[in-house]
């Protein structure tokens, strides 16, 4: 039985790419099937998004070559406050406060624009003779047998691999042609998301303020600039998300405060509606399921694409043990070590983001209370906010060795 090529990824974001780079270093030949035009995110001009990057990210596109490309424009997160209160009243007296310089490892993550990301993974896959990039294209239909996958293309031809892997989001064409089941709800609240320039520097300190109807990010892009995840119920965000820029500012002012002095919009405006889907399996019949596409989580803690380039790095490393092994390496028996390793830390996230933003996203005066003295405990206890710290730089649990 002849394949186009080892491994088909279905989804040219960015878990897409960093797997076929990850793969490619291992002797892989990928092809990656992406709807959307090649340069279609890769644009000069600043549109709004960021991305928090773990320390453990931060290796992983360090081992791909990435990192180099991208570091000028990347901000370390030196320290992250996290706060409890209401819009207008700011913050109550407990907070916790993680200062990088408690870690021997350095900033426990980078904040990076989206267009930089993206224009260096789209750079490292065109520059990579293992990888096909087909631009502009789907896979619209797929079937497996005992050797492989053939997925139907958009353009009207058939690609052949040995394994197909789905890197398409929350609603996952793979998935569900591979009878893959989604459990999950929605949150009643969507994500406002823009950037924001300020007079005064952010210093590289992020800020976690929760609210009654969500959680507000502020996190700090290069120059004066901090990038803004604003949790609202639906709504009041589509309310607010109609309103003139002037407008929006006005609504925004009070639940950002005045710490950074005045704030003008930087790029456009965005929403995303919140909740959790993950897939009942990872796995089947040589396809494997990775970032958004396997799990779609709050993005509280700013661990979405961690969580993805994580199972990224645990999907090369068991396939290329596997081949090393000279097994199939888009078996059931070898795809089931990854779903495995990815299930039990998948699961711990997302439960902790799930119950973080149900107990923080109310007005109770008893939960109000219980957190806030949590917090404060958390913030006297130095072992217990090492260890926290440790969880947001990706550090805990077993680390791929592309993130060792």
């Amino acid at each position: 039985m002849s394949f186009d090529s080892d491994i088909l990824i279905a989804g040219g974001g960015l878990n897409g790419p960093a797997l076929a780079l990850a793969l490619s270093r291992a002797g892989f030949s990928v092809t990656v099937v992406d709807a959307r035009p090649a340069p279609q995110r890769a644009g000069d001009n600043f549109d709004g998004r960021g991305y928090a990057l773990a320390l453990a990210s931060k290796r992983l596109l360090a081992a791909l070559g990435i990192w180099d490309a991208v570091a000028p424009n990347a901000q370390p997160m030196l320290d992250i406050k996290v706060s409890d209160g209401r819009a207008g009243e700011g913050p109550s007296p407990f907070f916790l406060h993680f200062d990088h310089a408690e870690l021997e490892e350095g900033p426990m993550g980078y904040m990076l624009e989206d267009r930089y990301l993206y224009r260096a993974f789209q750079t490292a896959i065109e520059n990579d003779p293992a990888i096909t990039l087909l631009a502009e294209t789907s896979v619209i239909d797929q079937a497996t047998d005992a050797t492989g996958a053939t997925a139907t293309l958009s353009i009207g031809k058939t690609h052949r691999a040995r394994l197909l892997v789905g890197c398409d989001g929350r609603q996952s064409g793979v998935a569900q042609r591979a009878g893959i089941k989604r459990t999950g709800w929605a949150y009643g609240q969507t994500a406002l998301v823009c950037a924001i320039a300020h007079e005064r520097p952010h210093n590289g300190v992020a800020h976690q303020f929760f609210m009654p109807p969500g959680p507000l990010a502020i996190l700090p892009l290069p120059g004066n600039m901090s990038s803004i995840v604003w949790s609202e119920t639906d709504a009041n965000a589509a309310r607010i998300h109609a309103l003139s820029d002037e407008d929006y500012l006005a609504i925004l002012r009070p639940r950002f405060g005045d710490f950074l002095g005045e704030i003008s919009l930087a790029g456009g405006r965005f929403t995303y509606p919140l909740g959790l889907t993950v897939a009942n399996h990872f796995v089947a019949d040589h396809v494997a399921l990775v970032g958004d596409a396997a799990h779609g989580m709050h993005p509280i803690a700013g661990q979405g694409l961690n969580a993805g380039l994580r199972d990224v790095a645990a999907l090369a490393q068991i396939l290329t043990e596997a081949k090393a092994r000279g097994e199939d390496i888009a078996s059931i028996q070898v795809l089931e070590r990854y779903q495995e390793w990815r299930r039990f830390d998948t699961s711990a996230l997302v439960a902790a983001t799930d119950m973080t933003n149900k107990l923080f996203s109310n007005d109770n005066p008893l939960l109000r209370l219980g957190r806030d003295i949590g917090m404060g405990l958390i913030g006297a206890v130095p072992a217990l906010r090492r260890s926290f710290m440790r969880e947001a730089a990706g550090l805990t649990g077993e680390l791929p060795d592309l993130m060792g």
